[in-house]
């Protein structure tokens, strides 16, 4: 990796950690359920998978 793209991926990195955001996230103590991003049918848009299996079925 070149030493200059090295050096703006180290700056952006940084820029990211102290945001108020990122160190929002780092005070939660409670991790968020694996199971709430992850829908019981598994494809993110349930409707439009459903159809797409049926249309291929055709």
């Amino acid at each position: 990796m070149p030493h200059d793209l090295a050096v703006l991926m180290v700056g952006i990195a940084e820029r990211q950690a102290a945001s108020p955001t990122a160190q929002a996230q780092a005070r939660w103590t409670v991790a968020a359920d694996p199971l709430l991003f992850r829908p019981l049918h598994g494809a993110f848009n349930g409707p439009m998978a459903a159809t797409i299996c049926r249309w291929r079925q055709e």
